[in-house]
């Protein structure tokens, strides 16, 4: 039976049929790997209702664009959390108040919900999303390593968070996605996503990639890679996987998240030495996988959420 036949109105043949339950049940359980490690932590949210809400951004912003993608945004993720642990202040209270040593996986799952809230969910989720984060920052307080207080809530600290993770975000996307982003969009992204870190408290957030670039460059004699940054590091790289069958893939994720990290960022966590032998395994390793896992999800939170938008007849 030929493919125009099919297609027609008539019965697929048993071997069509068989073919579609195949590919059917490895899509699903790749889509089920890929939500283990992205969820189950935090609060469950809804990304296709109401009908028509835009969220905070809407499917026409830079960020719902540069969030889609599932390999960027993990390998982008892995370095986020690298590059953060170079702070001290900030791994302080990562240290004092987080179960990341014991839930590495928790904490990469409450990161994931939060990007997601915030950039797909409609309006009504992610500003809880964002409240709820305000209440547990102002929690956590204390002391780091050389007697310097510190706050989860200060503005400064917040904003080496934000920089560390939406400047990773666009190095994965600009690497695995789309290298020939306009720097105007680049811009339009920094300049979006700032408004989450605004609302959280943060202060003097560049908004543009030049801005950004400054700021990395200005927060580098700050940074510090103690023996804590090497612990995160160990925990991180060790991370546990759902199934034996998904560590090749997590390996690649996480080799990938050490090559996104500038050079500078790469020397004083110790990766400096095996940067080229990375390089060579990770960037077509990533570049190969990521096509299988687009197709793994059909339902992805981005969908879902553009769906929801087109069903009030907003854009698709």
């Amino acid at each position: 039976m030929s493919d125009r036949e099919v297609g027609s109105g008539s019965q697929p043949s048993p071997g069509v049929g068989l073919v579609h339950r195949l590919t059917g049940g490895i899509r699903a359980k790749l889509a089920a790997g890929v939500t283990h490690l992205t969820s189950g932590s935090g609060p469950t949210l809804d990304y296709s209702s109401p009908p028509g809400d835009p969220g905070l951004f809407g499917p026409d912003s830079a960020c719902w664009t540069i969030h889609a993608d599932f390999t960027s945004m993990m390998t982008g993720g892995v370095s986020a959390l690298l590059l953060q642990a170079l702070h001290p202040l900030a791994l302080a209270g990562v240290w004092d108040h987080s179960t990341f040593r014991t839930d590495i996986l928790g904490r990469l799952r409450r990161t994931a919900t939060f990007i997601a809230g915030t950039t797909y969910g409609n309006r009504h989720d992610a500003l809880a999303l964002i409240e709820r984060v305000r209440r547990i920052h102002l929690g956590v307080t204390g002391v780091g390593p050389d007697g310097q207080p510190y706050r989860a809530s200060d503005p400064e600290l917040l904003t080496w968070v934000h920089v560390a993770e939406v400047s990773s975000f666009m190095t994965a996307h600009l690497r695995y996605v789309n290298p020939r982003l306009p720097l105007a969009d680049q811009d339009r992204y920094f300049a979006e996503t700032a408004r989450i870190a605004e609302m959280l408290g943060a202060a003097d957030i560049p908004r543009s990639r030049a801005a950004i670039d400054a700021y990395l460059l200005a927060m580098q004699p700050a940074l510090v890679a103690s023996e804590r940054t090497r612990e995160v590091v160990r925990v991180l790289m060790n991370a546990p996987v759902p199934s034996a069958a998904m560590r090749p893939a997590a390996s690649l994720m996480l080799t990938a998240g050490v090559d996104l990290l500038p050079d500078w960022a790469q020397t004083m966590l110790g990766f400096k030495r095996f940067a080229l032998l990375r390089r060579a395994v990770a960037r077509p390793g990533v570049r190969a996988l990521a096509p299988v896992i687009r197709w793994g999800l059909v339902n992805g939170v981005s969908k879902r959420a553009r769906r929801r938008v087109a069903a009030d007849g907003g854009a698709e």
